[in-house]
């Protein structure tokens, strides 16, 4: 009899764990159907594109829809370009918000800096271009880039980097603009991981003497390791994504800029402004599918080395 009900409570159980891992099955091979169906959407719509240009669509810097040649050479420069220069410039600013939250700030004033790192990440795109347009790129062809333009466009080797006229707008003030919007997603990923640090391992090395900053460098940042370059790669996607924001400020010009001021454009850019004018089955808009696609590659490879940077063979 004990035998039987034992049995018998242990069958909704059973069934219980079926379905749900049943469930959680289906909704990873989703998430998987869904990823390829995307690229393989992109991938047939582009093909008229690499059919046309073949591997010179990689290469070549030419965007004339009058006369039909499309190339994907300043759009994949501008983005990579983009958003390299937005990750050295947001990457040492959000490892300071965050070792400043986790292990220098006061208890009160930690939260409501906190909750306004996470609300940064809840403003639209579109907001941030706005705001890039009518008061960053002023100040910038007003004050900065003269400055620069001025100060260092003449030095040996680097100049040329820093040269040109100060219209405010391009890569650097692109870059800018994305390097604020992905603070918040690297620094709330880098304040999470710290604070997950057992405190017993900060302790034992103050006990052996090690200031605040040796502490972070040999105890911290080791263990945590794995979740900061994840949350740095985070950030690296948006920037790579990134369409309104940075179609505000770019410039939005089809050639490859020779300074850091220069215009330029992104993938996710020219896509915006040129969709609403391409045509259904031309070779416009194929060429648009074929830099989507593009992108695709882009984040993939980055995914991928990333990957590669966390192996546990990888140094620290």
């Amino acid at each position: 009899m004990s035998q039987a009900i034992a049995a018998s409570a242990k069958r909704p159980t059973a069934f219980g764990d079926a379905l749900f891992a049943g469930l959680v099955k289906a909704a990873g091979i989703f998430v998987l159907l869904l990823l390829g169906g995307i690229i393989v959407v992109l991938f047939i719509g582009g093909l008229p594109a690499f059919r046309q240009f073949g591997f010179s669509f990689l290469t070549s810097a030419d965007w004339d829809p009058v006369q039909e040649v499309y190339g994907a050479a300043v759009p994949i420069f501008g983005t990579l370009v983009t958003a390299v220069l937005a990750l050295a410039m947001a990457v040492p600013l959000a490892f300071g918000i965050a070792f400043y939250l986790t292990e220098l700030a006061p208890l009160w004033f930690r939260r409501p800096v906190g909750t306004a790192i996470e609300l940064l990440a809840a403003v639209p795109s579109i907001i941030y271009g706005m705001w890039g347009f009518f008061v960053i790129v002023p100040i910038m062809a007003e004050y900065v880039q003269p400055f620069i333009i001025d100060n260092l466009g003449e030095l040996p080797l680097i100049g040329d980097f820093f040269q040109g006229p100060p219209f405010g707008t391009g890569i650097f003030t692109a870059a800018m603009i994305l390097s604020v919007m992905i603070i918040p997603f690297i620094a709330a990923t880098m304040r999470d991981v710290f604070s997950t640090v057992p405190a017993v391992f900060k302790e034992s090395a103050y006990g052996l003497g090690c200031t605040t900053w040796e502490v972070m460098r040999s105890v911290v940042i080791p263990y945590t390791r794995v979740s900061v370059v994840g949350g740095i790669m985070l950030g690296l996607g948006r920037a790579l994504g990134e369409t309104m924001a940075v179609t505000f400020v770019i410039g939005n010009t089809n050639r490859i800029a020779t300074t850091i001021f220069g215009p330029g454009n992104t993938i996710a850019s020219i896509v915006a402004l040129e969709f609403p004018e391409s045509q259904s089955g031309s070779l416009k808009l194929s060429s648009l599918l074929a830099l989507g696609f593009i992108l695709f590659v882009i984040s993939f490879i980055v995914l991928a080395i990333s990957r590669m940077l966390l192996k546990p063979g990888a140094k620290s």
